[in-house]
């Protein structure tokens, strides 16, 4: 069995050592400081504390439906201080990934979003041109006219050479079968975040990993994830802030997401926290690939 991690709730020695062992600490949002729109008790004193400490703050997000300045409005909302550059969402990491490391030549280089609003906008931010997202006219039933113009080719856009797949709350027939003539046309595959479920309000629903499902059925194409556990996200957060891995912790709640993100980036700790997703059962099992260094029953733990 694989090395079990430390349990810090009730220790405050164990706690004390673990905040100084660390300069910056990466944190998931959704299942670590909240659910859905309810803020975890003592989650604004916890990150008070570890500022106080002089300890840098970074949020990273797999949540593709909301766009940076969208994130910083709900953790305003919250009582939790930020800065925009200190929030990256997969949104965002899908974006720069395109502009920035696809560099697609024009004009075959247009992107046809399944998402929401917070993609759009950080493809904008990037100077991408998109088709789809939350354009109403993708948001129907899909038509007779509609599959001869797709068999035809008619109703694409000939200069779309990306697919990218996000959370989408509008999600239908239409939007997955236009999607699969893209790709079935050559174009690349790219998902903000492969994440199989979204938690929510004490429960969980579909995540984004769910809506690109259709088309990897479909195409037997894997799409390039551009969230955790994604490295190209880990790689963007090392080139803004230039920080020493060794002296980074992340805390999440999954661990096929959060943790295997820290392990993967090689950083110099994990930090589990049992108010999301994961549970402790899943690392205790003979055989655990993914096992956190440090567990915690509730971040709020972490102040004492």
């Amino acid at each position: 069995m694989a090395p079990q991690p430390k349990y810090l709730s009730g220790d405050q020695s164990a706690i004390d050592e673990f905040i100084n062992k660390f300069d910056i600490f990466l944190f998931d949002c959704d299942g670590v400081l909240w659910s859905g729109d309810h803020l975890f008790p003592g989650t604004v004193e916890t990150l008070e504390l570890l500022r106080s400490k002089g300890k840098k703050i970074v949020f990273v997000t797999n949540n593709s439906t909301k766009s940076r300045a969208d994130y910083q409005k709900k953790l305003s909302s919250m009582g939790i201080p930020s800065e925009i550059d200190e929030i990256f969402a997969s949104a965002y990491s899908s974006a720069i990934y395109i502009s920035r490391i696809m560099k697609l030549p024009a004009p075959k280089n247009k992107v046809y979003v399944i998402g929401e609003a917070g993609i759009e906008t950080e493809l904008r931010s990037e100077g991408v041109e998109f088709v789809g997202g939350t354009d109403p006219a993708f948001r129907r039933d899909i038509t007779p006219e509609d599959y001869t113009k797709m068999a035809d080719g008619s109703m694409l856009d000939e200069n779309v050479g990306i697919v990218l797949a996000g959370l989408d709350f509008h999600i239908n027939y239409l939007k997955l079968s236009i999607g699969y003539q893209y790709l079935a046309r050559g174009a690349k595959f790219l998902a903000t975040n492969t994440d199989s479920t979204l938690p929510s309000n004490h429960t969980f629903f579909p995540g984004a990993g769910s809506i690109s499902i259709p088309l990897i059925n479909m195409t037997g194409q894997h799409p390039i994830a551009l969230g955790k556990p994604s490295q190209a996200m880990m790689d963007s957060i090392e080139g803004k802030f230039q920080f020493d891995r060794k002296a980074a912790c992340m805390i999440g709640d999954r661990l096929d997401t959060d943790i295997r993100f820290g392990l993967e980036g090689k950083l110099g700790g994990t930090l589990a926290v049992l108010t999301g997703v994961s549970k402790k059962a899943e690392w205790e099992v003979e055989g655990a690939k993914v096992v956190p260094a440090y567990y915690v029953d509730k971040l709020s733990d972490l102040k004492g």
